[in-house]
């Protein structure tokens, strides 16, 4: 399970829970880890334990609510001691941001696997949007292609491309898995998939 705190609504500048909700995803983590305790929100008569395997965001180019990385950092670990087992990034399109991501996590005492997330670009109006949407640098090489295209089926197999060769970078670095973000749409991840394994 992934446990995320979820973004504000399109009215709202910063996330604001429902009532009885959570505020921050570590509060949603410590209920998951009760369940897997037997400790459920109400006095019921359940005696059982649940079994979840819980996953939390990490982001190394830092959340855009954090005020620095460092501070980041610091709740990511919170969320590690209240029982979560791996991380799932952000996306990035920098294999440096990741590996130095990695590198302070390590630096910070977190040991569970770090999942990347990474997402092919399919379209011109990705350039203005992932940035602003997903708080993401783009690397100049990378606009500097798909500015180049004629259309966007051209900038589908630069996003592909491109993908390959991060997915291909972060396989001979070691790293336990690649999760790609597909929304709602496969079939780049397919072609993807189809040259890495």
């Amino acid at each position: 399970m992934v446990a995320l705190r979820g973004d504000a609504i399109k009215s709202e500048t910063y996330f604001t829970p429902n009532k009885d909700g959570h505020k921050f995803a570590s509060q949603l983590v410590e209920q998951i880890s009760d369940l897997n305790k037997g400790k459920y929100l109400e006095e019921l008569e359940i005696s059982s334990k649940t079994d979840f395997c819980i996953g939390v965001a990490g982001y190394p180019e830092k959340h855009m609510e954090a005020p620095s990385l460092e501070s980041d950092i610091h709740f990511l670990k919170e969320k590690i001691k209240l029982g979560a087992d791996y991380i799932i990034t952000q996306m990035f399109f920098d294999n440096k941001k990741f590996f130095e991501f990695q590198d302070i996590c390590k630096k910070e005492g977190i040991n569970v696997p770090i999942i990347p997330g990474l997402k092919p670009i399919s379209t011109k109006k990705q350039l203005n949007i992932l940035p602003h949407r997903f708080h993401c640098d783009l690397p100049e090489d990378l606009i500097k292609q798909i500015i180049k295209c004629k259309d966007n089926s051209q900038v589908k197999e630069v996003g592909i491309e491109w993908c390959i060769q991060q997915s291909k970078e972060l396989k001979d670095a070691g790293v336990p898995f690649l999760h790609y973000y597909s929304m709602g749409k496969a079939l780049n991840i397919k072609k993807i998939a189809s040259n890495l394994f």
